[in-house]
């Protein structure tokens, strides 16, 4: 190793003691289970609203991984409502469900493999969440490739447009072997609160002396210029005895949630009540709400608003709920 790579490992390692969030929960665990957990709720999804809203309840729920592998795709549904990208819920429990039943043939608890190859052949367990669960589950000298840590990479090379293959390549020769643990997250830690997009502290960064962006960091990587479209519905809502009609939804986007039908013309009798909107990452969403009365239900499944808040739906269908409670006469 170069000597100056070696001082830049202590540094970090200074550094993140110092000022690193050491204390949170999957940082003080050795719980593979709960490790890989937050791995996946921290995708696309922020530290403060994981911490705050889902990665306690959701482990008091499925407390191990083969409660969560032997619950209803339902209740995991549930338990994941509001946080979005819910390939992610499918995925953590399709993965659960195999490791159990793993475990079961070998007589065993069910537990997560530590091999990256391994990880990588699981359901929804990409290329970062395996290096991810292990090196800090396993302690594998590897490292992980997560935006503030591609971001710091960039400066480091002065890489504007870098491929992954190169940033990979990049990140396995600056990890630190001896102390992977402690070094990812702190790259992490970094990247975000100081290695940032906007006005970097490169002042104060453990990697300013090896870092040959820092006179104008800003600069790496180019930031893409992303044009969010907007996609128009008409979503009917069948009412039968005060009752909605849902259905569980198959398709790709929001599968195994229950949710209103889209249709492509409003029926002639139903009513418009109003529009609902909500922004998703790639994608802002339109949806103009028809209310049908129906007298000879022709729908299957039919909900009273107190059964609907039992369900997992969307955020979005919650404000078609509350666009309903907000529509009808009260006496």
């Amino acid at each position: 190793m170069k000597a100056s790579q070696k001082n830049v490992h202590k540094r970090i390692q200074k550094w993140y003691k110092a000022h690193g969030r050491v204390d949170l929960p999957w940082r003080t665990t050795e719980n593979a289970y709960h490790i890989y957990l937050s791995e996946v709720m921290l995708q696309q999804t922020q530290v403060k609203t994981v911490l705050e809203r889902y990665y306690f309840p959701f482990l008091k729920k499925f407390p191990t991984l083969q409660a969560l592998g032997e619950a209803p795709l339902d209740d995991v549904l549930k338990m994941w409502e509001g946080l979005g990208y819910y390939n992610r819920a499918k995925n953590l429990h399709k993965t659960a469900m195999i490791l159990t039943q793993e475990g079961q043939t070998l007589g065993s608890a069910p537990t997560l493999p530590s091999e990256i190859e391994t990880l990588m052949a699981l359901p929804g367990i990409g290329k970062n969440t395996a290096h991810a669960v292990a090196t800090f589950a396993f302690k594998k000298p590897v490292p992980i490739m997560e935006a503030n840590v591609k971001r710091i990479l960039c400066r480091l090379k002065q890489l504007k447009t870098p491929t992954d293959k190169a940033l990979w390549e990049i990140a396995y020769d600056l990890v630190d072997k001896k102390n992977p643990f402690d070094y990812n997250q702190a790259m992490m830690d970094i990247g975000s609160s100081i290695c940032t997009p906007k006005n970097p502290q490169c002042e104060i960064c453990p990697l300013s002396s090896i870092c040959q962006g820092k006179k104008e960091p800003t600069r790496y990587p180019t930031k893409k210029k992303r044009v969010v479209p907007t996609r128009e519905q008409n979503i009917m809502l069948y009412v039968y005895n005060d009752k909605l009609s849902l259905t569980q939804r198959t398709g790709k986007f929001l599968h195994g949630l229950w949710g209103f039908e889209k249709i492509d013309i409003p029926l002639c009798a139903a009513e418009y009540i109003g529009e609902v909107t909500h922004a998703y990452t790639h994608f802002k969403l339109i949806c103009k709400v028809y209310l049908y009365d129906e007298l000879d239900p022709e729908q299957n499944s039919y909900f009273t608003t107190q059964e609907i808040r039992k369900l997992a739906i969307s955020k979005v269908d919650e404000k078609i709920v509350k666009l309903y409670l907000d529509t009808i006469p009260t006496y």
